[in-house]
């Protein structure tokens, strides 16, 4: 591991004040640290914010106010979370191992970086670890990368399950730096790859994270659900993150899908939902609406198994979550 000179910060304006070229924000440093340990990552100083006065969970006009700093083990256990956003919850404790859990912060989390092989060997060619090396997985291992947004650049996926989860109910990432507070909506934090994969969000060199604003829980009803290689903890091959709301009338009110592993961001599916509000909630238009997503899919040979998988996903989800 490359030396490197360690800090404390002692407040948000002062974490801002004190980021210099080179340096990066510490939290639980569950991703961070094995980076720093593949060398993939290599700052020159590590500003610690995991002390900030950020570790709260607050409501306040119908809204919920998570700090960057709460633990996700605390988020999943809250009342208010598990109370008003289920989904949320359940897409925490899918996350992680309950030890990584326990160090893991919020902003950590929505912040992790792909688990894509290439990107952390540092033996390999990768345009996200050293732009215009090259994406080795296009023609190598990509059997768990992305089928939907991808670049010739890069087609990691972000590993992320609460991301996903915000980003299906619309959440708030609160964000201070050099450049004033600002709020970024969810989905709208994290990046396509384009020809910038190194650029995994929309933040700039200094921002920093204060918190997450949840607004009201969305009527109907809403699910997380996570396909992996194995029961125990892993990186999802397709997550969905589900909102049903159906009317009297038996016509779909309002929907909200948003999946993961399949693409750079936590990608809402807005086509499907465009093509399920006003509509029959029935299996039939489930289907419908899951193929009108993925008529944008572009698989590459060895992940086109995600395709019907996504579909399936959607389909039985929605089916679960309809009266």
């Amino acid at each position: 591991m490359k030396p490197f000179e360690y800090a404390r910060a002692t407040g948000p304006a002062e974490a801002v004040r004190d980021y210099t070229p080179g340096t990066m924000y510490l939290g639980g440093g569950t991703n961070l640290v094995d980076l720093m340990k593949l060398g993939v990552a290599e700052p020159d100083r590590l500003l610690d914010v995991s002390r900030l006065p950020l570790d709260g969970i607050e409501e306040a006009r119908d809204r919920v106010r998570v700090g960057a700093t709460v633990r996700n083990t605390d988020l999943a256990a809250h009342p208010l979370i598990r109370a008003r956003y289920p989904m949320l919850a359940r897409a925490v404790l899918t996350g992680a191992s309950g030890q990584v859990r326990n160090v893991a912060t919020v902003a950590g989390n929505l912040l992790q970086r792909t688990r894509c092989t290439y990107f952390q060997d540092v033996t390999r060619p990768c345009n996200k670890r050293r732009p215009g090396s090259g994406c080795p997985a296009i023609a190598g291992d990509h059997a768990n990368l992305a089928i939907l947004g991808a670049s010739d650049a890069c087609v990691a996926t972000h590993p992320s399950d609460l991301a996903v989860a915000l980003a299906a109910l619309d959440a708030e990432v609160h964000v201070t730096g050099p450049g004033g507070d600002r709020i970024v909506p969810m989905p709208g934090l994290h990046r396509l790859p384009g020809h910038e994969p190194e650029r995994d969000t929309v933040l700039a060199p200094g921002d920093l994270i204060t918190g997450v604003e949840l607004p009201p829980p969305p009527p109907g009803a809403s699910l997380y659900r996570k396909v992996r290689e194995r029961a125990s903890f892993a990186f999802a091959l397709v997550s969905i993150a589900a909102v049903l709301d159906v009317a009297a009338d038996g016509t779909v009110a309002d929907c909200r899908i948003a999946l993961g592993g399949v693409a750079h961001v936590p990608w809402r599916a807005e086509r499907a939902e465009r093509a399920l509000i006003g509509g029959p909630a029935t299996g039939e238009a489930f289907l419908q609406a899951a193929e009108a997503e993925l008529e944008q899919a572009a698989p590459l040979p060895r992940n086109a198994y995600k395709v019907p998988l996504a579909r399936n996903l959607i389909v039985a989800t929605l089916e679960e979550l309809a009266p």
